[in-house]
């Protein structure tokens, strides 16, 4: 992975808050990005890194489900991935 930040150029601020949940298995992943986001305000940025394929897959789509927006979606080369998204 670069250490290109995707938000820092652009009208985006820093993230609100920084969650890594690599340590998690689901459906513990979601329940922690949950809670992150319910902390958060509206058009607060959370960025989440977090391991393997069936995390990255339902973290997305449940987050999507809930209406906020994935900005960004970047996988690294140690089967981790990093989401960042906004709080709608």
């Amino acid at each position: 992975m670069t250490n290109a930040v995707p938000y820092a150029s652009g009208n985006q601020s820093a993230p609100a808050r920084w969650l890594d949940i690599t340590g998690e298995i689901c459906p513990m992943t979601f329940v922690r990005t949950r809670l992150a986001l319910d902390a958060l305000e509206t058009g607060d940025l959370l960025h989440v890194t977090l391991r393997g394929a069936e995390p990255l897959r339902n973290v997305r789509r449940s987050a999507e489900a809930l209406g906020h927006i994935i900005l960004s979606q970047e996988k690294m080369t140690d089967d981790r991935a990093v989401l960042l998204i906004l709080k709608a």
